[in-house]
């Protein structure tokens, strides 16, 4: 949910999904070193990054394809630009503000259904409000 309204908040639109992500086995590209997490998820929605644009997204398969994203979006509270992308379908999961300390993914980090795989987002937590 938190991720949804930030994007709302920084003025995206949403969708639903044609089929939702749940489950314990999804994996998510981190695009600021291209590892990969396996994610748990419970949403039906996603957050439209190109919404923020007056550019028309690449396509593949109806979604935005990997590896698609924009590298950044100026908003009103200055730019964000898209840390993890589904590898699924390609649909944005986390949106990082570069002006403001907030952030967000769109699954549950603390689930950590991998090897710890989202851990390195509490530190990056830490470090942002502190």
């Amino acid at each position: 949910l938190g991720h949804q309204v930030l994007g709302l908040a920084l003025g995206a639109r949403t969708f639903k999904l044609p089929f939702g992500h749940h489950g314990g086995n999804h994996p998510v590209r981190r695009l600021a070193d291209g590892k990969v997490e396996i994610t748990s998820q419970n949403h039906g929605f996603a957050v439209d990054l190109w919404s923020l644009t007056d550019r028309t997204p690449p396509q593949a398969g109806g979604l935005a394809g990997p590896e698609l994203l924009p590298d950044s979006v100026a908003t009103d509270f200055g730019e964000i630009r898209p840390t993890h992308q589904n590898l699924n379908d390609g649909t944005l999961e986390g949106v990082e503000c570069l002006e403001v300390p907030a952030f967000s993914v769109q699954y549950h980090p603390e689930a950590a259904p991998g090897p710890n795989d989202a851990s390195v987002l509490f530190d990056h937590f830490v470090e942002r409000v502190t």
